[in-house]
C-alpha cells in the first residue's frame, strides 16, 4: 500500500467515523421521541481502485409489514373503546343492579310505595310519598333518555371533528410527499420527513384505517380499508354537517342528520362501507345505529308504563284520550308517536308534589271531582295489578316477549350491562393484541446500549484511522529529512 492510498484510507475512515457518531448521536438524542425509526449508516468499500470507505444515505429501520399490524391493532382498539365507553355510559343512565338511583330500583320503590298506601289508603303521606316515588321513576327514565340525546350530539360532534384532523392531516401528507420527492432527487438526507409522515399516517389510520402504497420518488398513496382513495397526489376532501343538537326522530335515513362525503360523493357510513374498521365508522355506529337501538329500548319501558296506567277500564274517571298517572309531557299518549316518549315522559300534573299536587286523586281517580271514601283502596290495588300484568313489549335490544313492568325494567338494565361487559372485553383483547404488536415495534427502535456500544467500536476506529495518519506524517518527515 502506498503512502497516498493509506492517508486515503485513513481520510474516508475518520469521515465515516464522524459521520457515524452523528448518526449514534441522533438516535440517542431520539430515544424517547414518538414515530422516530433508528438510524444507521450505509458504508461501503470505495472500490474503482481508490481505497478506503465510502459513506452512502442514512438508511431507516422500520418493518413496512410489522408497521402496518401496529396500525391495524391500534384501529382496532379506538373502534372498541368507542363503543365501550358508549355502553359503559348507557350502563350509568340506566343504573346497575345494586344502583339505588336505577330504573329498577325507582320502579320497585313505586311498587313499594303502593303496597304501602294499599294498607292505609286514608294515609296523605302515603299519598304523597307515592307521588313522589312516582315522579323519581318518570325522572329516572327521562333522564337516561337526555343522557342518551347526549351521547348521540356527542358521537356527531366527535365525527365532526374527526372529519376536520383527517383532511389536515391529509393536506400535511400531501405537502410532506413534495417535500420527500425534492429531497430524494437532491439526495438530501429525507429520514426525518418520513418520520412525520408516518405519524400523520398513524393519525389518519386510527380515524380511518388505511392501506399505504408507494408511488415513485418516495412518494405514497393512502386507500381506506373499503378502497376509498384517500391520497394519491392530491388528498382527498371530506365533507360533513355537523348539528349543534340531536333529537331522537333525527336520523340519517329522513335527511335530518349529515352523511359523509369524499370529494363530493357519498359515501356507506356502515361496517361494510369504505370508511368501515376506524373511530369514524365507530361513532357513524353509535349515532346512527347503537343510540337508536338503545332510545328504542327506552321508548319501549316509557310506553309500556305509561299505557299500564291510562287505560279508562283501570280508571273509570278517564275519557278514552285522558292521559292517566304517566303523560305525554302532560298529553295523553298516542302509541303512533313512541319514538321519544321516554324524553317525554312526565308525571300527570294533577298529582304531581311540583305541580297539583292533589294526591288523594291516586285514590279516588284522576278526573274525579272531588274526594271519595278514604278507605277506598279499590283504585290502588288495580294499579298494583297492572305493573304486575304481563303486556307484550318489542324493541331491538329487548326483543319480543310478554313481560310485567318489573321484569321489563330488569331486562333493560340487563340489556346494557352485557354490552358493556362484552364491550370492556373487545377493549382488553384489542389491547393486548396493540401491545404486543407495538413492543415488537419498539424492539426495532432505538437500544441505548447497542448505540454506546456502536460509539465505543466508533471511538475505536476513529483512534485506529487517527493513528494511521500519525504515521504517515512520521514516514512523510522522515523521507523529507533524508
Amino acid at each position: 500500500m502506498s503512502i497516498t492510498s493509506a492517508l486515503n484510507s485513513a481520510m474516508t475512515g475518520l469521515t465515516a467515523a464522524g459521520r457515524s457518531t452523528s448518526v449514534v448521536s441522533e438516535n440517542l438524542s431520539n430515544v424517547l421521541t414518538p414515530g422516530y425509526s433508528r438510524r444507521s449508516l450505509a458504508l461501503t468499500s470505495a472500490g474503482d481502485g481508490f481505497s478506503g470507505v465510502k459513506v452512502g444515505h442514512v438508511q431507516r429501520i422500520n418493518d413496512p409489514a410489522l408497521q402496518s399490524s401496529v396500525r391495524s391493532a391500534n384501529s382496532e382498539v379506538g373502534v372498541a373503546e368507542v363503543k365501550s365507553a358508549f355502553f359503559g355510559r348507557m350502563t350509568e343512565l340506566v343504573g346497575s343492579a345494586d344502583d339505588p338511583y336505577s330504573i329498577t330500583q325507582r320502579l320497585t320503590d313505586f311498587d313499594s310505595g303502593l303496597i304501602e298506601v294499599i294498607s292505609r289508603p286514608d294515609s296523605g303521606p302515603r299519598l304523597n310519598d307515592l307521588a313522589i316515588q312516582a315522579e323519581e321513576l318518570v325522572r329516572s327514565i327521562a333522564d337516561a333518555a337526555e343522557g342518551l340525546r347526549n351521547q348521540r350530539t356527542a358521537a356527531d360532534r366527535a365525527i365532526d371533528v374527526q372529519v376536520d384532523t383527517v383532511n389536515q392531516s391529509l393536506e400535511k401528507l400531501q405537502k410532506l410527499n413534495a417535500k420527500i420527492a425534492v429531497s430524494q432527487s437532491t439526495g438530501s438526507d429525507s429520514a426525518s420527513l418520513l418520520d412525520q409522515r408516518d405519524l400523520l399516517i398513524d393519525e389518519v389510520n386510527k380515524i380511518i384505517p388505511v392501506k399505504v402504497v408507494n408511488r415513485d420518488r418516495g412518494q405514497v398513496a393512502l386507500f381506506s380499508e373499503g378502497g376509498a382513495v384517500l391520497l394519491d397526489g392530491q388528498a382527498a376532501e371530506l365533507s360533513f354537517d355537523g348539528k349543534a343538537d340531536t333529537l331522537p326522530y333525527m336520523t340519517l335515513g329522513n335527511g335530518l342528520l349529515s352523511g359523509l362525503q369524499i370529494n363530493g360523493i357519498d359515501v356507506a357510513t356502515g361496517p361494510g362501507g369504505p370508511i368501515r374498521g376506524g373511530t369514524l365508522a365507530a361513532q357513524f355506529e353509535v349515532r346512527d345505529v347503537l343510540t337508536v337501538e338503545a332510545q328504542e329500548d327506552l321508548d319501549a319501558m316509557a310506553k309500556d308504563l305509561i299505557e299500564r296506567f291510562q287505560d279508562p277500564a283501570l280508571d273509570p274517571t278517564l275519557a278514552a284520550t285522558d292521559p292517566g298517572i304517566f303523560t305525554d309531557q302532560g298529553a295523553f299518549f298516542d302509541p303512533v308517536n313512541t319514538v321519544g316518549i321516554a324524553n317525554r315522559i312526565e308525571l300527570n300534573d294533577k298529582i304531581a308534589m311540583q305541580g297539583q299536587a292533589e294526591t288523594w286523586r291516586l285514590r279516588d281517580g284522576l278526573n274525579a271531582a272531588s274526594p271519595g271514601n278514604a278507605g277506598d283502596a279499590t283504585l290502588l290495588r288495580g294499579y298494583a295489578d297492572a305493573l304486575d300484568a304481563k303486556r307484550t313489549v318489542s324493541s331491538v335490544g329487548l326483543g319480543t316477549a310478554n313481560l310485567d313492568a318489573s321484569t321489563l325494567s330488569a331486562n333493560l338494565l340487563s340489556r346494557f350491562a352485557q354490552s358493556e361487559n362484552s364491550a370492556e372485553q373487545n377493549v382488553a383483547f384489542a389491547a393486548a393484541t396493540y401491545t404486543e404488536m407495538y413492543q415488537r415495534e419498539l424492539a426495532q427502535g432505538v437500544d441505548s446500549d447497542a448505540e454506546l456500544q456502536n460509539l465505543i467500536v466508533i471511538e475505536k476506529v476513529y483512534q485506529a484511522n487517527a493513528r494511521m495518519i500519525s504515521v504517515v506524517d512520521e514516514l512523510m518527515e522522515t523521507l523529507l529529512r533524508i
